[in-house]
């Protein structure tokens, strides 16, 4: 229809429509409690390298989007693109403070400042997605000035999550070690 369809005034659907026969919200289907097993031996049960961590991603309200990078007033202040580590990490790689890192996967190597958080688990590291403006082909200079790192140099194209079929952006197995200054990745 040109102007659309009147299907009427808008129903109230919840609560009800989130219930099951038992009047239950179900929050554990049996093919997420069926993997537990494989992401615990995967992930929990085998015993960690000294510099052997899983990369995960994480947002920034400033910056859901890489576009956001382009705008000068949402890219002003403190640097975002950053690793996040656990303090004990990062006494283990010997940075006492923030400082830069080297990060290795199968797929690739980056160069990154990490950050001390309490925030993250042992063994976690955090970078941020959608940064890694130095491309020469962007005509976004803002972005450019403040390129970052493009966490998708770390991820394998290759490498599927098992449970969801879709490429494992989380969880990448990565080797991390402190980086002198002015130690370009390689």
């Amino acid at each position: 229809q040109p102007h659309g369809v009147d299907l009427g005034p808008l129903q109230p659907a919840l609560p009800g429509a989130l219930y099951h026969r038992d009047r239950k919200i179900h929050l554990e289907p049996d093919f997420f409690l069926a993997d537990l097993a494989r992401v615990r031996a995967s992930f929990f049960d085998k015993p960690a390298k000294p510099q052997q961590m899983l990369l995960i991603g994480r947002r920034d309200i400033r910056s859901n989007n890489s576009w956001l990078h382009n705008s000068r007033r949402l890219v002003k202040g403190k640097e975002r693109c950053v690793a996040l580590m656990n303090p004990a990490d990062m006494k283990r790689l010997g940075l006492a403070h923030a400082g830069p890192v080297r990060v290795r996967s199968a797929a690739g190597e980056l160069r990154i400042d990490a950050h001390p958080s309490p925030d993250m688990m042992p063994g976690v590291i955090s970078i941020p997605h959608g940064w890694g403006h130095d491309k020469a082909d962007t005509s976004w200079k803002t972005a450019q000035a403040h390129a970052g790192v493009s966490v998708n140099d770390l991820t394998d194209p290759q490498q599927i999550d098992t449970l969801s079929g879709n490429a494992a952006l989380n969880g990448v197995p990565v080797s991390v070690e402190r980086a002198e200054a002015g130690q370009a990745a390689a």
